[in-house]
């Protein structure tokens, strides 16, 4: 009976294990994507349908020898394609469909299907909207219906959807592939505020930024004696050095953040990430020991150029169309603008304050210690790939930016009751013997 019991319940485990799935053979049916950008008068679309499932489709041989096979059967594959897809108006108005492009996507891994990657052109008619239609789309299912088709808004500047972060609207299936894109919720005003709010963003979040534009702030307040940092400026000769700062850094990386964002220049972005590490330490050790004193616009000046290569570089990331590109320029830079306002309003007046107290000395030099750690870390990670903490250190540190600036407030108004307290110390025999 003990052996019957064994025999059968060692079937029935042969059983699950050749009937359940195995991690390391068995894949997922591969399914086809439909990308949409929307420019100011046409949609441009891209297929991407992966090739063995087309290969059935079509009856075609086109997986064995892929770039033989797209360009052997280019007619084929148009004609195949431009009959599996159409778009049209409310009115039943037809869009004019082109293709314009198609290429071979080839993934990391071998086990992983070869995809077709087709550029589409949707034009709409004279007169009608280019951002509601009915798209009609059945490729592949027609002939497969186990095969799935995702729809996604990759790009559509009006309602604030850039290529970083695709949107699904839909999913095609067999019996289902008629699909109804409105997006005409967006318009100009929320793109661009949208592209302000990226701009505030990428500076909070920016950490290195943050750190040269707090590196060069921290000896805003001081004048130079001898070698050395000497007492308070005042706040008039302050805030003239702030402005002058501030205004440099932002013409700096205005240039090169246009320049970058068009396509007139491009520069790996490596370098730029190891060169704003180098502008932190610099600027960190002028606020210990001055060494370019008098010249720190043209430094700020200087530095903002690289920074602006960094801000190009996201702002071409987002898919932003070239006819759109000086609104997006002109949005990013308004909030990068706005964030380092918000940071100056936040820190500048306690370190004025500070600037007349002893208790200056200790925060202008932790605050410069830190930063040349951090930039030395920057500088090890992005140039030679050494593995560092500062990322998670100076992230975390971020994440508590209110505690930090309310430390920051607490200390200004100690220092500032204790010189008012030495003074009067001091002051008070010269008061008793009078």
């Amino acid at each position: 009976m003990i052996k019957q019991i064994t025999f059968i319940a060692m079937s029935l485990l042969m059983a699950v294990l050749l009937i359940a799935p195995s991690s390391t053979s068995a894949h997922s049916m591969p399914s086809s994507v439909v990308y949409l950008d929307f420019l100011e008068d046409r949609v441009e679309a891209e297929l991407v349908i992966p090739l063995d499932r087309l290969e059935i489709a079509m009856e075609k041989s086109l997986y064995d020898d892929p770039e033989q096979a797209i360009v052997t059967y280019q007619d084929e594959l148009v004609s195949y394609i431009t009959s599996h897809i159409s778009a049209e108006t409310a009115e039943a108005e037809q869009w004019t469909v082109t293709v314009d492009e198609m290429s071979l996507l080839y993934p990391d891994k071998e086990t992983d299907p070869i995809d077709l990657a087709v550029q589409l052109i949707l034009t709409p008619p004279a007169g009608a909207a280019v951002d509601s239609f009915t798209l009609n789309y059945d490729a592949v299912v027609r002939e497969l219906v186990t095969h799935t088709v995702t729809v996604a808004v990759r790009s559509d500047w009006n309602n604030a959807i850039y290529t970083s972060s695709p949107e699904i609207v839909a999913s095609v299936i067999e019996g289902n592939t008629t699909v109804q894109i409105d997006q005409s919720a967006g318009n100009t005003w929320t793109g661009f505020i949208s592209i302000v709010q990226s701009g505030m963003a990428h500076i909070a979040e920016g950490v290195d930024h943050l750190l040269f534009l707090l590196a060069l702030l921290l000896p805003a307040p001081l004048a130079v004696r001898g070698k050395g940092w000497g007492q308070s400026a005042g706040v008039k000769s302050s805030v003239k050095q702030l402005l002058k700062i501030t205004l440099a850094f932002t013409i700096g990386h205005s240039i090169t953040l246009i320049a970058g964002a068009t396509g007139w220049l491009a520069v790996p972005s490596q370098p730029i990430e190891v060169l704003i590490a180098v502008s932190i330490l610099v600027s960190a050790v002028h606020a210990i020991r001055p060494i370019f004193t008098g010249r720190e616009v043209f430094v700020a000046g200087g530095f903002g150029l690289v920074h602006g290569l960094a801000f190009a570089a996201l702002v071409t990331e987002l898919g932003v169309t070239p006819m759109r590109i000086i609104w997006s320029v002109l949005g990013f830079n308004i909030g990068i603008e706005l964030m380092q306002l918000i940071v100056i309003l936040l820190i500048m007046p306690w370190l004025l304050i500070l600037s007349g107290t002893k208790g200056y000395a200790f925060v202008r030099l932790a605050g410069a210690l830190f930063a040349i750690a951090a930039s030395i870390g920057w500088i090890l990670d992005r140039a030679f790939a050494v593995s560092t903490p500062v990322d998670t250190i100076v992230s975390a540190l971020a994440q508590n930016v209110g505690w930090l600036v309310g430390a920051l407030a607490v200390f200004a108004g100690i220092s500032l009751a204790l010189k008012k307290r030495n003074r009067s110390i001091i002051h008070l025999p010269e008061e008793a013997g009078s």
